[in-house]
């Protein structure tokens, strides 16, 4: 049984830029009573991290650090079987994260991150999915700004419109954030995987067709590509990062999203030009990181830890703006909150923890998204904290 563990929730990966603030977080916000320690492969990176929570509580100064380290399985096989919940801040994920999924899936242990790489999710589904299943364990991806936003925003929007409806649901997302080294290196590092990306993707869909004969109906659930159209201050241009994908999987979980529903995903940017030069030089980063000594060089041009200073994340914000539609009904729902990439990913991430460590969730197991797991928990946890979830006029 996971209550008898000797932790509630571990921090793999404290001494990053994430998180650091993950901790941070919870050094402010964690419950009376809850148990949590920090883990890492370096001591003295840990022991700094410590020292500043100190100054948060002074009680954190005994705080436990746990060494641990993504190349020695064994370590983190001890991490996972120590706690009910582990965070995992350490990518990118497809270089770093799969043994202590591994882990976390044969121990029963609930598991969540930050990833926002496609390839990574999928393999993880493919290769542990069932053992979770079979140990209970929750494994959660994707609890930052990619995809919690999105994917509970699409939830608290689905839950305005009429039930058993086909539904349609878009999201406008708008963010004048800056981004960290380490989301630089895990992004340029998906870059290079598009073969492998598109090749897990496809075997995904081959297993979860397969395993749906068995289920039984399904609802029928599918992310759209959407076209670039005008919006009240710029143009709205589709959007391909894996938060689609997320939200199908979560409309194919919950019956609440009716029989047939159809989501689709875009930024908005004031100048059409703009993004069009966007989109060009992503094409030719893409391009770039297929050849290795290119990719080394681009990589070197930023080191994991960096991150935007406290001022820069004090003037981000990001707003998603949803527009839903079924049964004869229009919704538009707005997801307002402050720097995304950084001090609301931080706060996502560590509200996730809590919420499995603490709320009485619905029973699930394996990989599943964040509006399965914890839903309207989760929902209201984060309003408490500061984002905003609300129905405005269209």
């Amino acid at each position: 049984m996971t209550e008898d563990r000797s932790y509630d929730i571990v921090l793999y990966g404290a001494t990053g830029f994430t998180g650091s603030l993950t901790a941070q977080y919870l050094a402010r916000h964690a419950p009376a009573g809850c148990r949590w320690a920090l883990a890492g492969r370096s001591p003295a990176k840990l022991e700094s991290v410590r020292t500043l929570l100190s100054t948060i509580r002074p009680e954190l100064a005994d705080l436990t650090l746990v060494s641990a380290d993504s190349t020695d399985p064994e370590s983190l096989a001890a991490l996972a079987a120590s706690t009910r919940v582990v965070i995992s801040t350490v990518g990118p994920y497809i270089n770093y994260g799969e043994p202590l999924v591994a882990a976390c899936a044969a121990a029963g242990t609930d598991y969540v991150d930050l990833t926002g790489e496609p390839e990574f999710v999928d393999l993880m589904f493919l290769r542990y999915h069932e053992r979770a299943v079979a140990s209970g364990a929750r494994l959660v991806h994707c609890c930052g700004f990619d995809s919690i936003p999105h994917d509970l925003g699409t939830f608290f929007t689905v839950a305005q419109l009429p039930e058993d409806v086909a539904l349609t649901v878009s999201g406008v997302v708008s963010t004048n954030a800056t981004f960290s080294a380490g989301t630089y290196h895990s992004a340029l590092t998906g870059f290079s995987h598009a073969r492998q990306t598109i090749r897990a993707a496809r075997q995904r869909r081959s297993v979860e067709q397969s395993l749906a004969k068995h289920s039984g109906p399904t609802r029928r659930a599918r992310s759209t590509t959407g076209r670039v159209h005008r919006v009240e201050g710029g143009w709205a241009v589709p959007l391909p990062t894996i938060d689609p994908q997320v939200i199908a999987r979560s409309a194919r979980a919950l019956p609440q999203y009716g029989p047939q529903f159809e989501y689709s995903h875009y930024v908005k940017v004031k100048h059409l030009p703009v993004a069009i030069g966007a989109g060009l030089g992503l094409g030719a980063l893409i391009g770039l990181a297929q050849i290795p000594p290119v990719r080394r060089l681009l990589l070197s041009r930023a080191t994991p830890g960096e991150g935007p200073s406290l001022e820069r994340r004090d003037r981000s914000h990001f707003t998603v703006r949803f527009t839903g539609e079924g049964g004869g009904k229009t919704v538009t729902t707005l997801v307002k909150g402050g720097d995304p990439g950084y001090d609301e990913t931080s706060k996502m991430l560590a509200e996730s923890a809590l919420c499995l460590a603490f709320d009485d969730l619905p029973k699930t197991s394996g990989q599943i998204t964040t509006a399965t797991a914890m839903g309207q928990s989760l929902l209201e946890r984060l309003v408490a904290a500061g984002i905003s979830f609300e129905v405005v006029p269209g």
